[in-house]
């Protein structure tokens, strides 16, 4: 196993350790199709900085960042349901990453080739993830609190709709640091099908929570080394390990 590999094997699996983590609030929150179609929005970003010779991480982040403002403020200020909002600005997002994407690295931008994570791409993920658990942990208490009962929280003094909209720029950023391995397509279901996974095995939050994480590096980190030796689009074999993963956890549960 050569050096590239082992690099790549932990930046993917710090991915999907934090994709995995998030996920189990996505999950509780009831929010899995709003994290399944917000992964979609990074593709117009991915295709400006393509075209700008910029990295697509950091234009999928700023077109995310602009979606997760845009959803936020107008789910506060509109009686539409967020995920309602989110599927718009999906739709949308995604013809037009379609149309401007330059066409050779439209099916990398959708299905993800992990080859083209380089060093700076896995410095960035490094520190991007410990920044990623460093805010969820210090908002995590408050987060439960809020799924929960939002009056309860109100109640205690936190302030749920900045809670929600860090929770939801961090969403972001792991869409973000997660496409080259996964894709935009199918990153939203890094995000939530471990999550619901472990949701089948877990008897409580912290056990879920950390089984979530598991399941997360185990999928990319299995995907990665299956597509390697198959010669696949690191994304759909990412996603079928996951879902693989998800059957068992389902017969698991029903035994």
């Amino acid at each position: 196993m050569n050096a590239n590999l082992i690099l790549l094997l932990i930046t993917g699996a710090l991915v999907g350790m934090i994709s995995g983590y998030l996920g189990s609030f996505m999950v509780l929150k009831r929010m899995s199709l709003v994290g399944d179609a917000l992964s979609h929005v990074a593709l117009p970003g991915m295709a400006v900085a393509l075209i700008l010779n910029l990295n697509p991480m950091l234009g999928a982040f700023i077109a995310l960042s602009l979606a997760v403002i845009g959803v936020w403020y107008l789910s506060e200020k509109s009686e539409i349901y967020p995920e309602a909002l989110v599927g718009v600005f999906f739709t949308a997002s995604l013809a037009i990453g379609i149309l401007i994407t330059p066409e050779p690295e439209l099916l990398e931008a959708l299905f993800g080739n992990f080859e083209k994570v380089g060093l700076i791409d896995a410095a960035l993920i490094v520190f991007a993830s410990i920044i990623i658990f460093t805010v969820i942990s210090a908002i995590s208490k408050k987060l439960i609190l809020g799924i929960v009962s939002e009056d309860l929280a109100k109640v205690q003094g936190i302030k749920m709709k900045t809670i929600n909209l860090i929770y939801l720029f961090l969403v972001g950023l792991v869409v973000a640091l997660g496409v080259k391995f996964v894709g935009t397509l199918l990153m939203g279901a890094l995000v939530v099908v471990p999550a619901v996974a472990a949701k089948n095995i877990s008897g409580s939050i912290k056990s879920y929570q950390i089984t979530s994480s598991l399941l997360g590096i185990t999928s990319i980190v299995i995907g990665l080394l299956l597509s390697k030796s198959l010669n696949f689009s690191s994304g759909p074999i990412i996603v079928l390990v996951s879902i693989s993963i998800f059957v068992l956890s389902y017969i698991f549960k029903r035994k």
